[in-house]
């Protein structure tokens, strides 16, 4: 396994201390707009699905997004931050450097594209970057000299998360074979993180979108940074650079608040409504959700 000596990877050591905060948890739970969320706070950055770009590609995933942007890709998809990703000041030198370099370890591409930040003018005397390339399980476990490893897990309300994976399809067993998945991945999830030895916070979707002052209040707190009343208007007030991600970052209007879907209160499914019901998903729903008693 890679060290992360990020110094090693560039002859001028960063001059800012820098703190990785990765969001982990299920697609479609919220970790976009908590990413721009966060980047909206001046001590820090968000930069999306990054270790997704950062992989190196598999045989078959050349059509895929993070192979693309090693190519043409990059002139055409826009960062957050409002540039070309060929052009960002964060994204643009790494891409360069990607492709003769995609056979180094991922902790060293990571520290590669985390050094570059450090050093530009921009870089605060104390940091965190953020990643929110849910899926991972790897990060988690990497050495990290510059600082620290701190990990969030956003777990979405079961019945939420189930109706909004199935609400465009009719098979009857859609949605059992969402709540299996619901239950195996935070499981999975949660066991990874614990055995990361990493601080976590879990925070549930539903206590960010229906309480996201409390919310990032409690979150800058653990992170050991004052609330910023940025945060709660992430679409304008955002300085993540986020190349992958979910769509909603560049819809204004979705990105412009927290606000809650709460569409499968009217139409959600039976099977949800049912399962959540059930005495082990109800108790694991109550404790990953709304374990922080802000609702």
């Amino acid at each position: 396994m890679s060290s992360l000596a990020i110094p090693m990877l560039d002859s001028h050591p960063p001059l800012v201390r820098v703190n990785l905060l990765l969001i982990r948890g299920l697609g479609h739970s919220g970790t976009t707009i908590l990413d721009l969320a966060l980047g909206s706070h001046p001590a820090i950055t968000g930069l999306g699905e990054a270790i997704r770009i950062l992989e190196c590609p598999r045989p078959g995933e050349e059509s895929k997004g993070p192979a693309q942007l090693r190519g043409e890709l990059r002139h055409q998809r826009r960062c957050t931050c409002g540039q070309l990703a060929a052009d960002c000041p964060v994204w643009g030198p790494v891409l360069d450097w990607l492709p003769a370099n995609d056979g180094r370890p991922i902790g060293d591409k990571l520290g590669h594209l985390v050094t570059g930040l450090a050093a530009s003018p921009q870089a605060s005397a104390f940091r965190w970057v953020v990643d929110s390339y849910q899926a991972d399980r790897l990060a988690p476990q990497l050495p990290w000299s510059s600082g620290e490893i701190r990990c969030l897990f956003l777990v979405r309300d079961v019945r939420s998360w189930v109706h909004s994976r199935t609400r465009t399809r009719e098979q009857p067993l859609a949605a059992w074979r969402a709540l299996a998945r619901w239950m195996r991945t935070n499981r999975q999830m949660e066991e990874t993180l614990r055995r990361s030895g990493r601080p976590v916070f879990v925070l549930g979707y539903e206590e960010l979108a229906l309480a996201p002052e409390a919310s990032l209040r409690r979150l800058c707190d653990w992170l050991g940074l004052s609330f910023d009343a940025a945060m709660l208007t992430p679409g304008p007030s955002s300085s993540s650079h986020i190349l992958a991600g979910n769509r909603m970052r560049f819809d204004a209007e979705r990105a412009a608040s927290i606000r809650y879907d709460a569409s499968w209160m009217a139409r959600g499914g039976a099977a949800a409504s049912i399962a959540a019901a059930l005495p082990p998903v109800r108790g694991m729903n109550r404790r990953l959700v709304y374990g922080n008693g802000l609702l």
